[in-house]
């Protein structure tokens, strides 16, 4: 049985695609690639910004959506769109939010399970080691000494242990 995503049919056979990046692809959100006739961009280059134009219907859709979810209140996608757009600008976050929900969707009609939103905060819940030694050194470049000593406090509710700072 097709889905329907403003009038464009997905169906919910999804062996014509080998993988979730496959089904990117084709709608043309695929990721750039920085290889050009078999040479390789310098160190340091500028890479082209540009994506295939796949389908443009399903592409016009999922920027749609994306556009709208980026301006979503305490969710993972939002965050995930202010952490690009940050870095990158508007445009590209948002066609990178546009890949990131046609993901979601590949693995939601694979699996037949519905979409659990995650939370505003999961990207930070994932590794807190790493987060951490980002911030000392965020806070490094800024001219502060810090020095980290594990707290000894009863888990925390997301199961990642508490840091505390002293400076």
């Amino acid at each position: 049985m097709p889905s329907t995503l403003g009038g464009y049919s997905l169906d919910t056979d999804m062996a014509r695609f080998p993988s979730a990046a496959a089904l990117a692809a084709w709608a043309g959100l695929a990721p750039g690639n920085d290889e050009s006739a078999g040479r390789q961009p310098r160190p340091g280059g500028q890479r082209s910004g540009r994506t295939r134009k796949g389908n443009v219907w399903l592409r016009t859709i999922l920027v749609q959506s994306a556009q709208a979810a980026a301006h979503t209140k305490h969710t993972a996608l939002a965050a995930r769109y202010h952490r690009i757009a940050a870095r990158r600008g508007h445009k590209q976050a948002v066609v990178a939010l546009a890949h990131a929900l046609l993901i979601i969707i590949s693995h939601v009609i694979a699996r037949r399970q519905p979409y659990h939103e995650l939370g505003e905060n999961s990207f930070q819940r994932l590794d807190p080691a790493a987060r951490a030694k980002r911030l000392v050194h965020q806070l490094t470049h800024l001219g502060f000494e810090v020095q980290l000593h594990a707290q000894q406090v009863p888990a925390s509710p997301g199961g990642a242990p508490v840091l505390a700072a002293r400076s």
